[in-house]
């Protein structure tokens, strides 16, 4: 039986986030990724798919009412950030930031469905530093928790596990899930650094004790310590906890080129710890697999590292 294509969902929309000017989150990211898919072939190998807006009833199993409204509220009121100085917003950030939430429902649904095995979405703002009610870190809405959430009322998932490898820990991605057996979250990044969470000692609490990883990695460090914490311990958790879904908060900003970090990762890292979740993913979920782009702020490590990530997912 031939196998289901790798999906890859985008909008225009995505491009009309405007952070503002000499903002290293910006729309020239994408076109990178883009280009860069075109020239080697990959582009052709995907199944396009166009992201619409997160149903507010999807942002609500994630996000209070009150906050969602704030956002955009903020947003239409011509506000340069909300919450944070770090959030940065234009007149089109709140329609962006739907379509990103709703590109990863739009991804769980083909993969939970068969339609894809695996999926990338190519959308901006981030979201894996947004809080329950507060944005910071160039995120709005927290995407990987929308579409674990998602994946467990929609889908009856029961088992839903979030791989973070961005530079900068999820500090927004663990609060919301730390107290819940049901999502296992796992975090490779560089520490200390932004936003000073992620310690090997937060692991959870609550009913939630152990559903934590951190995988805290010393600033200079690259492959060799990176590949040794993913192989050593990311993996064997996530197979020990049996994941019906595998999602991946896909920052690229650990990239050896990467202006925000101090990390050395090569393209090809990406390409090692992409094959090693497909092969868990494989074995535990049918392969079910989902990758939002997080970070990754060098245009050409970003190009680059998105080509080893999908050439895996392409040929897993």
């Amino acid at each position: 039986m031939k196998r289901a294509p790798t999906g890859l969902v985008t909008s225009p929309l995505f491009q009309r986030h405007d952070p503002g000017p000499g903002h290293p989150e910006r729309a020239e990211r994408l076109d990178a990724i883009a280009e860069r898919l075109e020239a080697s072939g990959l582009a052709a190998e995907l199944d396009g798919a166009q992201a619409q807006a997160a149903p507010h009833e999807a942002l609500l199993r994630v996000h209070p009412a009150d906050y969602v409204e704030h956002v955009r509220a903020a947003v239409e009121s011509g506000a340069g950030h909300v919450d944070s100085t770090d959030a940065n917003v234009g007149a089109h950030s709140h329609a962006a930031a739907l379509a990103a939430a709703g590109g990863a429902l739009l991804a769980v649904d083909r993969v939970a469905a068969g339609e894809w095995s695996s999926a990338f979405v190519a959308a901006r703002p981030p979201g894996h530093h947004a809080e329950e009610a507060f944005a910071m870190g160039f995120c709005l809405f927290n995407n990987a928790v929308i579409a674990a959430r998602h994946a467990q009322a929609t889908h009856a998932f029961q088992r839903v596990a979030i791989v973070d490898w961005d530079v900068h820990h999820g500090n927004g991605t663990q609060h919301l899930t730390e107290g819940d057996p049901s999502i296992f979250y796992a975090s490779l990044h560089q520490f200390p650094h932004y936003p000073g969470t992620g310690r090997s000692d937060e692991r959870g609490r609550g009913d939630g004790q152990g559903s934590v990883l951190n995988c805290p990695l010393a600033p200079g460090t690259g492959d060799a310590e990176w590949l040794a914490a993913f192989e050593g311990q990311v993996l064997p958790a996530l197979e020990a906890f049996d994941p019906q879904l595998v999602i991946v908060s896909a920052g690229f900003d650990a990239h050896l080129l990467d202006p925000l970090s101090d990390t050395r990762l090569s393209a090809q890292a990406y390409g090692v710890m992409t094959r090693g979740l497909a092969q868990v993913a494989g074995a535990r979920c049918g392969g079910r697999l989902v990758a939002l782009l997080e970070g990754g702020y060098s245009l050409e490590g970003l190009a680059r590292s998105v080509e080893a990530h999908l050439g895996a997912l392409v040929s897993a």
